[in-house]
Formats: C-alpha cells, structure tokens, sequence
C-alpha cells in the first residue's frame, strides 16, 4: 500500500479548492456576459423551498420561485441573457474571490478592479415565510464601477411580463413585473431603468459608499410585504445556517467537505415538507451538445433515503423524523401504486414535456421539464428505503405503527415482482434487464425486514422472510455472478460490470474482504476507470439506456469507489480517491452529477445531492477504517 503524501494531506486539510480562492481573470473572462459559464462557476443560494444559482460574476441565471419545482424566472442558465437574469458586478474585474461565510449560504464576492474594491453578499433569507433574494455590494477602496441588469421572464424564460414602476406600502420606489399568478417585485436604493425589454443601469461607487437591493416573490393578486432590513436578514440568515452546522459531530479530516455537504443536502430539503429533491436544476447535460439532459428538481426514494443514511451517520435525527413523515404521506395508498419518485410535496404527477424555446445549456438539447423515469419499476427503491429506516431504527428513532405497516405492505409487494426485470438504479430507457443490482437490494430489503424483527422486536413473518431472502441471494450468486471473469456483472447474462455494483459491500450482501467482492471492485476499475478515483457509471456501449452520446465519470460511483476501499481496509487507496475527488469541488465546495477529466470541468445538474451524501457516507466509511487501523 501507497502511504499518503505530504501534499494529500495538506490538500485534505485546506478543503474544496481551499474555498475562497481567488481566481485570476483574463481578458476573455473579464467579459461581463460571457457566452457560456462554466457549471463550476455557480454557486448556490436557497431558502428551504428553492434555490438560486449564481455564477462567479454576479449573474443570477437560474432561479424558480416559489418552489424547486416552480417555473423559473430567470433561465438564462439553459438559453441566453433574454430568457431573464439578474446581474449585479463589477466592471473591469482582474481578480474575483467568493466564499461563503461560516457554515452558511450567505455568498460574499470580492473583486478587485485597477481602481478599487468591491464586496458583495447575497442570500435567500430564511424564516421569514416569504421568497426574497437580497443583495448588497460595498465598496471598499478606491472607486468601482457597477453593472446592473434585471430581465425577468416567467415560464422558464418565455413570458415577458408587465413590467411596472410603483410606490409599495412604505412608500418606497419599486419595479413590479406581473404575469399570470406571478409577481416580482425590485426595491432597492438604486433601481434600474428601462432599456428596451429590460432594466439597467451603471453607476460609481466611491470607497465606503454601498447599494443594496432585495427581490421578492408575491404571488400577482397578493399584496406586497414590507421591504428587508437587508443587513439585518443577511446576518440572521449566516446565523440560522451555522446553527445547524455546528449540530455536526464530526471533526476529521475531511470536516470542510463534510459540513459543506451536509449543508447542500439541507438546502435541497423543503423546510415545511421534508422533501428531498435529487438537485436545484434541470437539464444540465451529462453529455455537452448531446440529449442527456434530465429535470432532478424532484424526489427520488432513492436518493432521499441515501440522504437520510448520511445524516442520520452524523447524528441529524430530527431529519429522520421529517422524512419518514413525508414519506408515509407521498405513498398512502396501494403499495402497487409505488413510484420511484415524487414532488417534494408529495404529488404524484410529473409529466416530462420539452422546452423548445430554450437552446440548452451548451446547445444541449431538449431542455426537459418533469421526468417520465416517474412512471418506470425500479426493483432497488425499496432496498435503499428500508437500509434508511432501519439505520434510523438503530440510531434510536422509535418506529410508528403506521410506518412499520406501510414497510410490511410495500415489502410483500416486492416479494410479488423481484423475479420480474426492471429499468435499474440508472433509469435506462432501453429494454428491461435482471439487473444484479437489483437483486442485490431486493435482498437487502428483506434482509431490513428480517433484522426489524429479530432486533427491534417488530411484528412480521420473520420464517417466510428468510426464506425469500435467502432465495434472492442464491438467485444472484447464480446469475449475477460470472465465475470465469472473477466478477459480478451488470445483469444477468452480461459480460461486464457497472458501478452501482459496488454497493454489494455496503449493504452486507456479501463481507467486504469476500474475494468475489474484491475481484468485482478490480474488474470495476479495470472497465469503467477513466482517470485515478473517476468511474463511470456503465460504457453506453454495453448498456441499452435508449440514448444517443456518451457521459463523464459519474461522482457518486467514484466516492462508492472509496467507500468500497475503506470497507476492504484499503486505507491508503481510500485516501488517495477521496483526496482526487474532495478536490474536484468548485470554490465554494459544490458538486455536480458528473466530472469531465479532459476537459476538466462538471457536467449534469448542480448542486447534486447524491454526490455530496456519497461524500459525506464515504468519509464515514475512510474514518472507520482509520480507526480499524489504529493510525
């Protein structure tokens, strides 16, 4: 084994890029609207109900309100500067530095000109029952020269509003764009004005001199609320995010990223319903130019319930409580009716049309809306739900009547179809496969079941569980295991792998020192390793997904791949992955679905839940290990 160098380790302690560095500027990228901004550029503000995404020169381009789900007003983010954004900067930038300050998402930007300094901060402020965004830039050497702009398009960029000037209630001036049952309101203490169909202005700032501004959505028939304290709500907002921060035990290592990532994972909660969705985007392509191109602003079971796993590993039980609550909601009813995913309020309903007005994020189209994946059987779902519940069982969350009884009842549901083919953990819109992975967590769905009983004292009929476990299991050593290549394969009758099969060790299907589970994790990396620590998910020419193009090393399956090490006690392999990948993170510790090594770059939807709880879950798993080696 590789010890770890001097260098992994600084890297380790500094964090994601050493958030708050500062990045030079040259003179392409001094433009104020350059044609396309790199997914790492953005960061990420939300409220507990959306979130908006912000990109390194102060571009609001992407922003639904008031919901994840909502209908964006600002979309320029999939198309271009007309389909509405909010930009606030400074001109003539040479350095621009951003972070966000404490465990929190209040965002600060400073750029630094020939002339002057500047600081900027902006968040979504939280509980005050209403959707604002604020913003406030300070100059603070010298003078500056501002750039505002303010293009407001509802329905994902294709509406213009009636665009207005009024008095509100305090008898302040404000800019009012109405359509349909939308409003947005702009107050400030400089506003912009009309040119053409949008709003600008540009102005000086000398030193000690500052503007701030705050955008609020009302409902188009609602009155307008009184203006922020900006200031005030800015400070209460930093406070309120590092308050449930600092509820992390955990202080390794790995802490930055740990705490950021618990941190994304909450701003992808709805605050009133427990919902989880999978990312704050649509459409993001994991394929540049290509069709791959998916609407995550939505929760899968799946997924939330890996969340669920990873907090619960760092002590958040009240988010257990939440989710279990929203869970039992969003299923009532006939456990044949199962889906895999659901609004964040529940609702069942997400068709997927195509945005045909918007050119796509890189000319990557269609740009989608809803996702049809709601409608396919996915055999794994209730695997990865019931390893949540009962980590939540063993970390002392008392079980309910009510959701033992809906677990039994989807449970036999299962039972019913885990010998049928499915689409998978990865949605191909192909024909069906057995897929090993599947199988894989059928079983651990019983398994779940089983140890609910025999350990907590529930009520089940624990002799017929273990006989359909045990047959689960003696299925997929019979098929999903190929015995002349040494590996598990991706489905039955397959001749190669996919990284979701990494997940055998994590869910005891097998010990993680089982030489049939470290010959698949070689031949896992032998396949689908495209740089050190970077998996993808399948080769697309092996898997009949029903697209066209390829994809980028997928980030989940590359923390599963340290996860995997660590399990082995691969403690040095371990590190040496996770060094790679914490430091994939953008400057203020964000990841994407996926990460391009050539050109260096993210791809898919951002911020991307699954990536940060498998960071979160694979640094659990590395400081097990670390403690099993007495280092």
């Amino acid at each position: 084994m590789r010890s770890t160098s001097a260098n992994s380790r600084a890297r380790r302690r500094a964090g994601p890029r050493a958030a708050g560095h500062a990045q030079r500027v040259n003179s392409r990228d001094a433009l104020i609207d350059p044609p396309l901004v790199p997914i790492e550029d953005y960061a990420v503000l939300g409220d507990g109900k959306t979130a908006a995404l912000v990109s390194l020169r102060g571009s609001v381009d992407w922003l639904c309100l008031p919901h994840f789900d909502s209908a964006a007003c600002f979309a320029r983010l999939l198309g271009d500067p007309g389909n509405g954004r909010w930009l606030l900067t400074v001109r003539d930038a040479t350095t621009v530095t951003r972070r966000y300050l404490d465990d929190s998402f209040v965002l600060e930007t400073t750029y630094e000109t020939p002339t002057g300094t500047a600081v900027a901060q902006e968040t979504m402020p939280l509980n005050d029952g209403r959707a604002d965004l604020v913003r406030r830039l300070v100059c603070t050497r010298g003078s500056i020269e501002v750039e505002h702009e303010w293009v407001v398009r509802f329905g994902y960029g294709a509406v213009e509003p009636w665009v207005q000037h009024i008095e509100d209630a305090d008898g302040n001036d404000a800019i009012r764009a109405i359509a349909g049952p939308d409003s947005l309101l702009l107050r400030g203490d400089r506003l912009p004005t009309p040119d053409g169909h949008r709003h600008t202005d540009r102005f000086t700032l000398q030193e000690g001199e500052s503007v701030e501004l705050a955008l609020t959505w009302t409902q188009s028939w609602a009155p307008v609320p009184p203006r922020l304290t900006i200031e005030a709500r800015i400070d209460a907002t930093r406070i309120s995010w590092g308050l449930w921060a600092r509820s992390c035990p955990y202080t390794g290592t790995y802490r930055e990223a740990v705490v950021r990532s618990l941190l994304v994972l909450r701003l992808l909660t709805d605050s009133e319903t427990g919902g989880i969705v999978a990312a704050a985007t649509t459409s993001l392509p994991e394929d540049f130019g290509g069709e791959r191109n998916w609407d995550y602003r939505y929760s899968w079971l799946r997924d939330a319930a890996m969340t669920l796993e990873a907090l619960l590993e760092q002590g958040y039980r009240d988010e257990a409580t939440e989710w279990r609550d929203w869970l039992l909601r969003a299923v009532a009813g006939g456990p044949s009716d199962l889906q895999i995913m659901y609004r964040v309020d529940g609702a069942r309903d997400l068709p997927e049309r195509e945005l045909t007005h918007l050119s796509g994020y890189a000319g990557s189209r269609p740009v989608r809306v809803g996702n049809a994946a709601v409608d396919q059987v996915q055999n794994d779902v209730l695997g990865e739900v019931m390893l949540a519940l009962e980590l939540a069982r063993e970390e002392g969350l008392t079980e309910t009547s009510s959701s033992w009884s809906l677990q039994c009842h989807l449970l036999e549901e299962l039972l019913r179809r885990w010998r049928e083919p499915d689409r998978g953990i990865w949605e191909v819109r192909g024909e069906r496969k057995h897929f090993t992975h599947s199988k894989v967590m059928a079983w651990a769905a019983v398994d779940r079941a089983v140890r609910a009983v025999e350990k907590h004292g529930l009520d089940g009929p624990v002799e017929r569980w273990r006989e359909e476990r045990d047959a689960i299991h003696a299925d997929v050593l019979a098929h999903g295991w190929d015995a002349e290549r040494g590996t598990f394969v991706q489905f039955y009758g397959a001749g190669h792998t996919d990284a979701a099969l990494l997940q055998l060790a994590q869910v005891d299907f097998l010990p993680a020192h089982d030489p049939r589970i470290l010959s698949t994790l070689a031949a896992i990396r032998a396949e689908l390793e495209v740089a050190p620590g970077l998996l993808r998910r399948y080769r697309t020419e092996h898997t009949d997904d029903g697209l066209e193009g390829d994809e980028h090393a997928f980030l989940a399956c590359s923390f599963w791949l340290a996860d995997a090490l660590a399990r082995s006690d691969d403690l040095d392999g371990a590190t040496e992955v996770l060094d790679t990948l914490v430091g994939l993170a953008n400057d203020v510790g964000l990841l994407a679905e996926q990460y391009d090594p050539v050109g260096r770059r993210m791809a898919g939807n951002v911020p991307q839940a699954l990536s940060h709880l498998a960071l979160v879950r694979a640094v659990h798993s590395h400081d097990q290990a670390l403690e099993r080696s007495g280092r």
